[in-house]
């Protein structure tokens, strides 16, 4: 059985620069237009919620996902989840699904917003199977290639 494969611990930590570029490897790797160290940076200035996944001990540990939330006056906006691509679907962002609600309602939330691109059917269905509803669009909202623009689809969780 490849170590891909064999069930491991996996806990999480609150996200800190020194992770940055192992955050920044995973975002590179996922996505056309990542988001940049700048965006992770002012994320955690704002005091926004960060948290890492990881599995294993320091300084070996290695970074299973990511999220980034924003709170508001009664909702939750989730700004960035990624689950690093040699480990996506394995179940990993349902379980940081499942931490941000938690921290979510213990935040007095009662949504959980979010956006996601269009195009990427594979979130929204990870969504989607969470119970998330599609509430709205958001016209030309992320970068596309060649300068062009995607829509975003506007999903939200009661909580």
């Amino acid at each position: 059985m490849s170590a891909l494969l064999q069930p491991r611990e996996a806990q999480f930590e609150p996200m800190t620069p020194s992770w940055f570029e192992a955050v920044l490897r995973v975002e590179q790797s996922a996505y056309d237009h990542p988001w940049t160290q700048g965006n992770f940076s002012d994320s955690l200035k704002a005091g926004y919620q960060a948290q890492l996944l990881t599995a294993g001990e320091p300084p070996q540990a290695e970074l299973l996902g990511y999220f980034v939330a924003m709170k508001g006056v009664d909702e939750v906006h989730l700004l960035n989840i990624t689950v690093a691509p040699v480990h996506q679907r394995q179940g990993w962002a349902r379980v940081m699904l499942d931490a941000l609600v938690i921290w979510s309602r213990g935040q007095g939330a009662q949504w959980l917003w979010l956006e996601v691109r269009l195009g990427n059917a594979r979130a929204r269905a990870v969504y989607e199977a969470y119970g998330f509803r599609h509430v709205g669009t958001r016209r030309n909202y992320y970068p596309a290639a060649q300068g062009t623009r995607e829509d975003a689809v506007v999903m939200s969780l009661a909580l």
